[in-house]
């Protein structure tokens, strides 16, 4: 562990809680102290001793280009350089909303924040106040933030009410949130026999990503859509990690399945805070000032990050290559790891897609979020540190998600499958 490091997590401990702006990177998941970093470029990140490492967290998946990517970089220093924040509108953000409505199956408006979390926040206000109804429906293992009513475990059944998963959630809030199982659609369909005439919206992650990455079943996105469409509820993509990462037309033109809402965040902003929402024109027209569903935000398309985001979009359009490279390296990090694992006889299961990847440390596959609870925890823990000793950052938990980046080359997934094949013939896991 860089000392350096350690110093700077000891001052930070003492003024930020648990030392950190963001629970999952205080490392306690791994038995660590977190690294502090200094810089960062391309697929490489440096800590603040100077000791490099290959990063396959990626900012935690905005940085689909690598770090400091230099036309991004640029498209930031221009834009800084006119003003940081107006509080009134710019070009800007008409080009990104364009953009987006141009490039994503359903999306015909969009109104840009300033996060993720505020994105869900506000299109579960809008799916409320369009329906008229009370009730949502998430699933367990999917993240979308941490407002309150997202912070939600099951209840002890399909008819019961959901229960806060955090201090500070009230019980009213909780109740309003129903929860089941990921690609469960007989429990879905149970919960709308029971409550449809009172459910606003289905949420979803279309790739379940922040229980490590679990793929949606084949047809599960297909019963979502016909469940909702029959009851008259919407469905909403949270695509803040799919958006663009999947391909150019995010989640629903990888999958067929157009949402009527969808909520963005991450690759959009390039690196810098950002999150919207968008769908359909006349469940859009309910935000105020046009309609009663109010919203608003200071920073809200904030000129900088969306020059960010604009300059990540266009390459990513204008460059299709980039996500065909992408998922070959991302299909060779699983194939090769699974085989790794196998020999060794290592119970472990290698899931993701295109440039997403988890490595499960259970054997059968993981397809909902009870499953990966019962994976391997502490073996996670010694690959973690294994890999971290040998130069490569992953994410520090067995529930998070790797990204990979256009920044990231062939030598640097086989130094990674390297490193796995060495720690498991040395039995370091």
């Amino acid at each position: 562990m860089s000392d350096r490091s350690q110093e700077l997590f000891a001052r930070a401990a003492r003024v930020i809680p648990g030392g950190v702006n963001s629970p999952v990177r205080a490392f306690r998941n791994v038995g660590r102290t977190p690294l502090f970093i200094d810089r960062a470029q391309g697929a490489s990140v440096w800590d603040a001793d100077g000791r490099r490492y290959t990063d396959y967290i990626c900012s935690w998946g905005p940085l689909i280009l690598g770090h400091a990517c230099e036309p991004v970089v640029e498209a930031v220093v221009r834009a800084a350089e006119k003003g940081t924040s107006y509080g009134l509108p710019t070009e800007a953000e008409a080009e990104m909303a364009e953009l987006v409505c141009a490039l994503v199956p359903g999306v015909e408006m969009v109104r840009m924040v300033s996060s993720g979390t505020e994105a869900v926040l506000s299109v579960l206000r809008l799916a409320r106040g369009f329906t008229g109804r009370e009730l949502v429906v998430k699933f367990e293992g999917c993240y979308h933030g941490h407002a309150d009513s997202m912070l939600v475990k099951a209840g002890s059944g399909l008819a019961t009410a959901g229960q806060p998963d955090s201090a500070g959630v009230s019980k009213a809030v909780a109740a309003a949130t129903l929860t089941c199982a990921y690609n469960n659609a007989e429990e879905v369909n149970k919960i709308f026999e029971l409550h449809g005439g009172e459910i606003a919206a289905v949420i979803v992650e279309p790739v379940g990503a922040n229980m490590g990455v679990v793929p949606p079943e084949k047809g599960f996105l297909q019963t979502l859509r016909e469940i909702t469409r029959r009851y008259g509820a919407l469905l909403i993509f949270d695509e803040v990690i799919t958006g663009f990462r999947l391909g150019i037309h995010c989640a629903s033109g990888f999958y067929g399945v157009t949402p009527d809402l969808a909520t963005f965040g991450k690759i959009i902003g390039g690196g810098l805070p950002v999150g919207a929402y968008g769908g359909r024109c006349e469940i859009m027209e309910r935000v105020a000032p046009l309609g009663p569903v109010y919203q608003a935000g200071t920073l809200s398309g904030n000129p900088i990050a969306m020059a960010a985001g604009l300059a990540t979009l266009k390459i990513l359009k204008a460059e299709p290559e980039i996500y065909k490279r992408l998922e070959k390296l991302g299909t060779e990090f699983r194939k090769g790891a699974a085989e790794i694992f196998d020999k060794a006889g290592i119970p472990a299961s290698v899931q993701g897609l295109a440039s997403l990847g988890t490595v499960f440390f259970a054997k059968g596959g993981v397809k909902n979020y009870d499953e990966a609870r019962k994976c391997d925890s502490g073996r996670f823990t010694r690959y973690f540190n294994g890999l971290l000793e040998r130069g490569v950052l992953v994410a520090p938990s067995q529930f998070e998600a790797m990204f990979f980046s256009a920044a990231h080359t062939q030598s640097d997934v086989e130094y990674l499958l390297s490193s796995i094949r060495e720690m498991a013939a040395q039995k370091d896991f």
